[in-house]
């Protein structure tokens, strides 16, 4: 492999734990909740970037479970913007 693309890959990894990381320290001290948008754009981006660092590793074990990570991550937002928009048409009516 290309050592730029290595590089970038292990930075993309890094970015990712760090992103995880950061969402779960924040969300365990009270800095925002679980189900803020921040905390789930964090997850779901670190998910991505750790699927990718781990398929070009082929640590497949680690990849199933950000993929998990990210499913997990979509459907939150998902129910988030389904809980906004329900917000906003009530205040509509």
């Amino acid at each position: 492999m290309d050592s730029f693309i290595s590089i970038f890959i292990e930075v993309i990894g890094w970015t990712g734990s760090l992103e995880v990381i950061l969402a779960y320290a924040l969300v365990s001290n009270n800095k925002i909740s679980s189900t803020s948008q921040a905390y789930q754009w964090l997850n779901l981006s670190g998910g991505i970037f750790l699927i990718i660092h781990t398929i070009v590793h082929e640590s497949y074990p680690s990849t199933f479970i950000n993929i998990v990570w990210v499913v997990i991550a979509l459907l939150a937002l998902w129910n988030i913007r389904k809980a906004r928009n329900k917000q906003k048409l009530s205040r509509e009516v």
